[in-house]
């Protein structure tokens, strides 16, 4: 059994997508992001970096003590080494697959949440910070596109790589972008997104989803406002 911390956002997504195609057991704990769950001592014990997901494998392959993984690219090396599966074994596949992780998330995550905090949850709009992200998230997605160019997959065979570009693809509408300019991204796009996998991991309903869209003041401030002072010892 696998304790999935999450919450409904793209680091969340790619790892239901995982295990909605891996089919492993799972029981989701939800962390409310906007409520400060991320923050409480329990949650830190584990997940040093106060963020979500991150998860506990009761069951891990050497039949010790539970095990516990944070940061969303370690734990979908975690669970493909688990499974044996959507990360190859040989030594340069491995290694492409592993590039585009890191990519994934050096590059595409943090500069498109950048995008979506300037855009979208700033106080003041800057047009310098928007313009900027906008145009590096282009940039990122012209980087995909090329790669796809007459590949089905990022690297030969649906792998992790894609479970993790995948979700940050999701709102490219409000990260200011048209996947009719990117056509091998947009056909390797619409794939996944109907894959049985995907379809239920999006699905999945829950407390999660059961909220509005709109993040309150308060929450801004405990999403944005943090300090290392102003983060709590586990």
């Amino acid at each position: 059994m696998i304790d999935l911390y999450y919450w409904a956002t793209p680091n969340g997504h790619k790892i239901t997508v995982f295990l909605e195609e891996t089919g492993v057991e799972y029981r989701i704990v939800p962390v409310d992001i906007s409520a400060g769950d991320q923050f409480k001592p329990e949650f830190l014990a584990f997940s040093p970096n106060n963020r979500m997901p991150a998860i506990i494998d009761h069951a891990p392959a050497d039949g010790g003590e539970p095990v516990t993984v944070f940061e969303s690219g370690a734990i979908l090396v975690y669970l493909a080494e688990k499974t044996g599966r959507f990360l190859p074994a040989d030594l340069r596949g491995r290694k492409s697959v592993l590039e585009w992780l890191f990519w994934q998330m050096g590059g595409l995550g943090p500069m498109a949440g950048q995008n979506h905090h300037f855009a979208l949850y700033a106080p003041e709009k800057l047009p310098y910070a928007i313009t900027r992200y906008v145009n590096e998230t282009n940039r990122l997605y012209g980087v995909l596109d090329r790669r796809l160019k007459g590949r089905a997959f990022i690297v030969d065979d649906y792998s992790i790589a894609d479970m993790a570009c995948y979700p940050w693809i999701v709102p490219h509408k409000r990260q200011g972008q048209n996947l009719d300019d990117f056509p091998d991204l947009k056909r390797w796009f619409q794939a996944i997104a109907e894959r049985p996998a995907t379809q239920r991991a999006y699905g999945l309903t829950g407390p999660w989803n059961d909220r509005s869209s709109a993040v309150t003041e308060a929450g801004k401030q405990i999403l944005f406002g943090q300090t290392a002072a102003s983060v709590p010892k586990p």
